[in-house]
């Protein structure tokens, strides 16, 4: 369903195919993203000095908060089985990055630093002091760049096969401005959105059909256009703000997780190679990084492995 990085891009270049035959034929579209099903009680915030309405979802009470930030075409849904597990000891809060799920989708620039001005503002309103950040993919590097821009709010980060950690030159950073655009977002056939849904893991799980469904139907949203441009902004955003030659820069504790079998990181196109040397590399940048190494799982590791997600995460907030 979801593009969680630009490394499956090339992907959307399939977007011309024979009508759908598979079981989701029958899925109901939605009139706008607010008829989004999410497990979590939603709240909306505005954001007086950007103007955006952010939606999120606060479980849980502690002094220890959790900010959880999405990927690249996701939505605050893709953390729901951390935040189960992790609420009964944290304050977690899951929100909708501008342009994606629930929150409202005025044009924006989908540069690292805007949407980390955005995570700064939500702290502010919010009065929620000092907060853990973690990061899925796109929501890594935005994680990375607000603990840059803003490390008074920050007080450590939990990324998510990060996108930032790989290194592109020039040509390939062009190459991915040049082969997302709106049509490929916005005409990506079902049969497309099952395949980038099950690139994002090493075995697609039963109980990760809903992200399938939901991308099925959000596509007759009133807002859905709305949303594919954010998307292709947010692919330019992260070649725009590359964040590799400023880990050394990051002063908060950090914990790294990596599928080892993540088909996406690094990008088997552009540099074929183990995703092992693109974690070891990157965390080895950031002073005093622990990194996880989880096998037999794919880019979408939170989700797919929540147990080793969840467990880690427990001890690096002790």
């Amino acid at each position: 369903m979801f593009r969680k990085t630009l490394y499956i891009i090339t992907a959307l270049t399939v977007v011309i195919m024979a009508g759908c035959s598979t079981p989701y034929k029958a899925v109901k579209g939605l009139a706008s993203f607010d008829e989004l099903s999410y497990r979590h009680e939603v709240k909306k915030i505005h954001l007086p000095e950007s103007g955006y309405d952010i939606a999120y979802t606060d479980e849980g009470n502690s002094d220890k908060t959790i900010i959880f930030i999405h990927g690249l075409g996701s939505y605050l849904q893709a953390w729901i089985r951390n935040v189960d597990v992790l609420k009964e000891n944290y304050r977690c809060i899951s929100i909708d990055l501008p342009g994606y799920g629930k929150s409202s989708k005025q044009p924006h620039s989908g540069q690292m630093t805007f949407y980390a001005s955005i995570i700064n503002e939500l702290v502010k309103e919010l009065d929620l002091g000092t907060v853990y950040l973690a990061g899925h993919s796109m929501g890594g590097q935005i994680s990375i760049t607000t603990s840059l821009l803003y490390p008074d709010i920050v007080k450590g980060l939990i990324l998510v096969d990060p996108a930032g950690f790989e290194p592109f030159d020039k040509g390939q950073r062009q190459w991915f401005r040049d082969v997302m655009t709106l049509d490929g977002v916005r005409l990506t056939t079902t049969e497309v959105i099952q395949n980038n849904l099950a690139t994002n893991f090493y075995r697609l799980p039963d109980n990760a059909d809903f992200m399938i469904t939901d991308r099925i139907a959000m596509r007759s949203a009133s807002d859905f256009n709305a949303y594919c441009y954010a998307v292709v902004q947010s692919v330019s955003g992260m070649v725009d703000n590359p964040v590799i030659d400023y880990l050394q820069d990051i002063k908060v504790p950090v914990l790294i997780f990596f599928g080892e079998n993540d088909n996406l990181i690094p990008n088997r196109y552009l540099n074929p190679g183990r995703t092992i040397d693109i974690a070891k590399s990157g965390a080895e940048k950031i002073p005093g990084s622990k990194l996880v190494m989880v096998p037999e799982c794919g880019h979408f590791m939170m989700f797919e492995k929540p147990e080793v997600f969840n467990s880690e995460v427990a001890d690096f907030l002790k």
